[in-house]
């Protein structure tokens, strides 16, 4: 939650979405800070995609409310979209026109004066590195280029809130690192840029909070190390004996040890202290004479988390 004093970008407050007999959103709050990388999480069918078309002004709302930079995004419709950059996943310029086109033409849609506009445009080109094609049409561009144009085309309206839909889904290495280290740089800068993703490694990376939303309804909402720490019985110990004549049984009957898997060449040993456990691990070791050629503990990582609410486990905590 966000202090008395410090208004969030966008606050979300009961909102909902039924198509027909399906409940795609089913009454979710959460609120996003200013000048915040807040990650939104979850499988495909989830709502997650119906959230950002609802905050966006795709899609009229069954009931609850939302308001982008304290703008209602129902009853203050045009305010709201008017502080928003929006890059869907599909890239959707306009084919025939040139990079320089598409930006002017947007620039120019969004009221941004014209000095401005072709300061801005030239920059942002630049920083996408896309200033030697500004006379090609958008049609000879591949996806990686051409969402990199959708960002420039987003950015230089001027924008307070950026939402960004899958943007590196499917993009060449290039493309992919330069977009996230651009969207971080704006982050840096101030700007609140709200991000659905399936990449956990880019969400972990990236985020500063992050929402899982789960068959309509946000099931977890923290900083990713939170997360990743709340889930202390997932925590494991990483061990490779030397040799395959090991008495795992042994090793699973230990003090502290939740269960007992095998990746690969080695074998991981769950429990809430993986620290004290590698020390009752390697003084059975040294009782049995069973060499350790790998030794390490480890954390659920953010994947873990939301595997964790959005698989099996899922339906556990519902109940």
């Amino acid at each position: 939650m966000t202090s008395d004093n410090e208004k969030p970008a966008i606050e979300v407050r009961g909102l909902a979405k039924r198509f027909d007999d399906v409940q795609a959103v089913a009454g979710i709050d959460f609120e996003v800070r200013e000048g915040e990388l807040f990650g939104f999480l979850g499988p495909n069918g989830a709502g997650k995609t119906t959230t950002v078309r609802m905050l966006t002004g795709v899609l009229e709302p069954t009931d609850g409310t939302a308001s982008v930079q304290g703008h209602d995004i129902r009853t203050e419709a045009l305010l709201s979209r008017a502080h928003m950059g929006i890059v869907p996943e599909q890239a959707n310029v306009y084919l025939d026109l040139s990079l320089w086109q598409n930006l002017m033409l947007m620039a120019e849609l969004h009221g941004v004066p014209r000095r401005q506009r072709v300061r801005e445009g030239e920059r942002l080109l630049k920083t996408l590195g896309l200033a030697d094609r500004r006379r090609d049409k958008a049609r000879t561009l591949s996806k990686g280029l051409r969402q990199r144009l959708m960002l420039c085309t987003a950015l230089v309206t001027g924008p307070q809130v950026l939402f960004l839909d899958e943007p590196t889904s499917g993009l060449d290495v290039a493309s992919a690192r330069l977009i996230r280290q651009t969207v971080q740089e704006l982050r840096d800068d101030g700007l609140t840029v709200f991000l659905t993703t399936h990449n956990m490694d880019e969400a972990e990376e990236m985020c500063s909070r992050v929402a899982i939303i789960n068959q309509g309804r946000v099931v977890a909402i923290d900083t990713p190390e939170r997360l990743r720490s709340a889930m202390r019985s997932s925590q494991y110990l990483e061990v490779a004996f030397d040799g395959d004549e090991v008495d795992l049984a042994a090793f699973e009957r230990l003090a502290g040890v939740l269960r007992l898997t095998r990746a690969g060449k080695c074998v991981r040993l769950y429990g809430e202290h993986p620290g004290a456990l590698a020390t009752e691990v390697v003084r059975l070791a040294e009782t049995t004479g069973v060499g350790i050629t790998h030794l390490c503990t480890r954390k659920p990582s953010l994947e873990d988390v939301f595997l964790y609410f959005t698989g099996d486990h899922a339906q556990e905590l519902e109940q």
